[in-house]
Order: structure tokens, then C-alpha cells, then sequence
């Protein structure tokens, strides 16, 4: 497995899965994108992990370098989840909401959220009408999920 963090050069041409969410704010936060990345390991992903994050995991510098490099990993990416957990106000995610409707209908999109997330309600039922399926509430599900999906399944989720 490849992680191609935001202060790196995008990697192509490879499967992948790209860890799209709200970004904790802040040197002391915790990435919910460091246990993604070690349960993708554990399922034996063996392709690229897009995390819109420095690989320090310390704050974006530049807003338009980081807003580029997740357009470029987006459009590049097989799959693309969408974890949210969700935290007012350390975790607010206003441009993950952006970027789940934006990508909603690309064909990548899997999504989820912990029972009881704070204003996920809208998301959950665009995800659910449009797609007749239920999010995800545990981030293990979703990421085994999506190395299937990146993998080629043609299963339903």
C-alpha cells in the first residue's frame, strides 16, 4: 500500500482510495485518517491511499495547493469514501458537504458516518434516495467495502 499524502506529488495510475472528510483542526487533533490507513493495511489494500492531510499531519499551509492537490487525488482516485465524523466545532467538514455532492454521482462514492453524527441527516438522505442504500456507521465496514470496490467487485454494497 501506497499513502500519498497532500504535501507530496500526486501518484496515477494505480488503483485507489481516497479518504475524503472533515480534517481536524489543529496540532493536538487526532486523524480519524491514521486508523483508516492502518485498517486498509490490515485488509491488504495494495493500492493508493489519497489522505488530503500532510504527511507530518500537521495544518495545510496553502488553501489553493491543498484544494488542488484534492481535486487532482478526486478525479484520479477508483474509490472515494466519504468518513464522516463529524464534531462541532473541532470538525466541522462545510467542504466535505461540498464535496460529497459534487462527487456523489461520479461512481466512486461510499459513505459513512458514526450513529449520531451532527448534521449528517441531509447527506444521509440524498446517499439513501438516490441510491436506495444506508451509510455506513462503522469506518472498518465502509474501508472493507471499499477495497472490494477498488478491487473490481462488481458486488452491491
Amino acid at each position: 500500500m501506497k499513502i500519498n499524502y497532500s504535501d507530496q506529488e500526486i501518484l496515477k495510475g494505480e488503483k485507489s482510495i481516497f479518504l475524503a472528510g472533515p480534517t481536524p483542526r489543529g496540532e493536538d487533533a487526532i486523524s480519524w485518517r491514521k486508523e483508516a490507513c492502518k485498517t486498509l493495511e490490515e485488509l491488504g489494500f495494495d493500492g493508493i491511499v489519497y489522505v488530503p492531510e500532510y504527511s507530518t499531519w500537521k495544518p495545510k499551509e496553502s488553501y489553493n495547493d491543498q484544494a488542488m492537490w484534492e481535486r487532482i487525488g478526486l478525479t484520479e482516485a477508483t474509490v472515494i469514501i466519504f468518513w464522516i465524523p463529524r464534531q462541532i466545532p473541532e470538525m466541522m467538514g462545510f467542504t466535505t458537504n461540498v464535496e460529497f455532492g459534487y462527487w456523489l454521482h461520479s461512481g466512486k462514492v461510499l459513505y459513512g458516518r458514526p450513529d449520531g453524527t451532527p448534521k449528517t441527516k441531509y447527506l444521509d438522505w440524498l446517499y439513501e434516495l438516490d441510491f436506495n442504500l444506508k451509510p455506513y456507521n462503522d469506518l472498518k465496514s465502509l474501508l472493507e467495502c471499499a477495497v472490494k470496490k477498488a478491487n473490481g467487485a462488481n458486488e452491491e454494497q
